[in-house]
């Protein structure tokens, strides 16, 4: 029975409704598969264009999926997906065809792999070029075990921009292990390709002489006896004209017997070759042409519009008299707006990417400054120490990547940029919860892997003028390494700051002066930490608030100001706990001997991995809206009363307050 009947969903066509799994798509002949493909083609794009999602990449691999789900014993043979964005219809086909209109919704499955969420998600992929790594590990397990089943890789050809990807070739090919790698070609990531690789595929895709040989030599392989003997011969004219006609056979060295390039939205061929492939013995790759948002023609236009989409907007009247207001721009366009303007002011700014010119808001920075732009493809490590190199001759270096984007280039991050103190500028976008793209996309991990990092600056604006002033000191900076964290949300601002001035390293603002209770708050918790003051003041509880927009280093000056006259110190972080902000703030006070003065409260992420679902409902989950951070609060004062050891001759019971000592330098560098 269908379950979305009546739902005001859509429902699935009458081969698809019959599908439950992957038995069920094997029992149909295959002349009915390309019907198949259709109604999962109509069904997906009716259910992503209403609740959102990645749309084009899913439409690309249809026929792809089916086939192989069709020619292999799934779940026994694996199948390791790279990414995930283009793993709808394996979900649709793997049980889960009612449950799409669930998918990055809070409670309902996921827009990405995930292991617990099925045995045909044989590896969680978030992250891009981890395919055939994987594949060669589940290989090598299966070699071990003295079992037989098949193990296939799907990977992109924008996964194949970044190195991982050719660290798993490189072994693969050498180990002579049985695993397939079917290279997606589409000539997309979610920005278009960049770099001799994809080049290199253009070339394979567009020799007249390579498809035609490739043609001729599969016609004579099916005519000819099925010998050991005729193999080999066939095999040594096909390896010949590959590298008489193609260029540089790059797979073929790498141990890989190539195949393709075939039309992946040909059913009948894709069956053809992969039955063949499924036969053979070591690492093959086999090279599958397909067409990103294949079957709906604005979808193949524009498929990075397409790449992941938002809702089917509504009609949205407003009510008549009222103004309707001026929508408020995010982090990610202030960015944007921000770097313009410093590149026009500094010939020296650069701007770098990693297949995310258009999330990170650089797209108009591109179209105006080409010359100082730099899209490195899904190759993090690759785009820090280019940035370094830069840095090394006088350039101001931005390299804007996601949070957990940046987890990837750690190693870098240390050993080419932090060591050689070089002014490497990290603008981190999505960082916190980023909200449906869940756990494998949320940054909330920075504060506490570049916290630790020697000579570091950390800093988080909590809006928009915050965020241009950073960018301005942060270019500016000589001290290092500068990385600026925001949210993936809106600014308090409807307009851009015009005027913003470049902000103090280690500078905090005091919003409203240290008191009983002290909130230390961290970017984007700075207006929930405010609000939580007002609440308590309501319940008799006087508040401070402080805007600490470095989290390296820490402002010595005023924060022993805030741990001499309060009895309470609450720190306020969008990341995890250990190692994060208030980590930070406990090793000040315990290095500065005010560790028994004050109590410390930290408020912040759980250690764990927080699930997906919309960025307002994640942070009440994780207890981070502004009426949980005062019960919590609240709470505590309950709980612990007063503490006796702040008390004595600069006791805020008494009015008095002894002047601080003059600050000995910025803590925590």
């Amino acid at each position: 029975m269908d379950s979305n009947a009546g739902s005001g969903f859509p429902s699935p066509g009458p081969l698809l409704a019959a599908i439950d799994g992957p038995p069920d798509l094997r029992t149909l002949p295959i002349d009915q598969l390309p019907e198949v493909c259709q109604e999962l083609r109509t069904y997906i794009w009716e259910t992503i264009t209403r609740i959102g999602g990645h749309l084009a990449p899913s439409l690309g691999v249809v026929e792809l999926t089916v086939v192989l789900h069709y020619l292999f014993d799934t779940p026994n043979d694996k199948i390791v997906w790279d990414v995930g964005h283009q793993a709808y219809v394996h979900k649709v086909l793997t049980g889960r065809r009612d449950q799409l209109r669930t998918i990055k919704q809070y409670q309902g499955i996921s827009g990405f792999l995930k292991r617990n969420e099925s045995a045909y998600d044989t590896f969680g992929a978030g992250h891009a070029s981890t395919a055939i790594s994987a594949a060669l590990g589940m290989a090598a397990a299966r070699d071990l075990k003295g079992q037989t089943h098949r193990v296939v890789a799907v990977v992109g050809d924008g996964g194949m921009t970044g190195g991982l990807a050719y660290e798993g070739l490189n072994n693969a090919g050498a180990s002579g292990r049985d695993v397939i790698v079917i290279l997606n070609d589409n000539a997309m990531s979610i920005s278009p390709n960049v770099g001799a690789i994809s080049n290199y595929l253009t070339r394979i895709i567009s020799h007249p002489l390579f498809n035609r040989a490739k043609s001729d030599i599969w016609g004579l392989t099916e005519k000819l006896p099925k010998t050991d003997a005729v193999r080999n011969v066939v095999r040594k004219v096909e390896e010949s004209l590959k590298t008489l006609l193609t260029p540089g056979m790059l797979f073929e060295d790498l141990g890989f017997r190539y195949l393709g390039p075939i039309d992946g939205h040909d059913i009948r061929e894709l069956i053809s070759v992969l039955e063949k492939v499924r036969e053979m013995d070591g690492p093959i790759l086999v090279h599958v042409l397909t067409k990103k948002g294949k079957g709906y023609q604005m979808a193949e236009i524009d498929p990075q519009k397409y790449h992941g989409v938002k809702p089917m907007p509504g009609s949205v009247k407003v009510p008549a008299g009222k103004v309707e207001e001026k929508p408020r721009p995010s982090y990610t366009e202030v960015f944007a707006d921000s770097m313009v303007r410093l590149a026009r002011k500094d010939p020296k700014v650069v701007a770098i990417t990693a297949a995310m010119a258009d999330g990170t808001g650089l797209m108009r920075y591109a179209a105006e400054f080409p010359d100082r732009f730099c899209d490195v493809g899904i190759a993090e490590a690759h785009g820090i120490t280019f940035a370094a190199g830069l840095a090394t001759e006088g350039m101001r270096p931005v390299a804007a990547i996601y949070s957990t984007f940046l987890q990837r280039a750690y190693d870098q991050i240390v050993h080419d940029v932090a060591l050689q103190h070089l002014p490497v500028v990290f603008a981190l976008d999505r960082a916190g919860l980023v909200g449906e793209d869940g756990p494998t996309h949320h940054g909330t991990l920075d504060l506490s892997y570049l916290g630790c990092i020697p000579g570091m600056v950390v800093a988080a604006p909590r809006n928009a003028t915050e965020l241009y002033g950073l960018l301005q000191s942060a270019v500016t900076w000589d001290g290092g390494p500068f990385a600026v964290r925001y949210p993936r949300d809106t600014v308090p601002e409807s307009e851009f700051p015009e005027n913003a001035p470049p902000i103090a390293v280690g500078s905090w603002e005091i919003l409203s002066a240290p008191a009983e209770v002290t909130l230390l708050a961290v970017g984007s918790m700075v207006a929930p930490a405010e609000e939580a003051a007002q609440i308590l003041s309501r319940r008799g509880i006087n508040c401070g608030v402080i805007n600490a927009r470095f989290v390296r280093p820490l402002d010595a000056r005023i924060l022993e100001v805030a741990a001499r006259q309060s009895r309470l110190l609450v720190t306020l972080e969008e990341n995890v706990l250990r190692g994060g902000f208030g980590s930070q703030i406990d090793v000040w006070l315990e290095e500065h001997g005010l560790r028994s003065a004050v109590e410390l409260l930290r408020i912040g992420l759980p250690d764990e991995f927080v699930e997906h679902g919309p960025r307002k409902k994640l942070l009440e989950l994780c207890g981070l809206s502004a009426p949980q951070i005062a019960e919590r609060i609240s709470q505590r004062i309950a709980t612990h009363g007063p503490n006796p050891t702040a008390a004595g001759a600069d006791s805020p019971r008494d009015g008095a307050r002894s002047s601080p000592p003059a600050p000995s330098g910025r803590a925590g560098l």
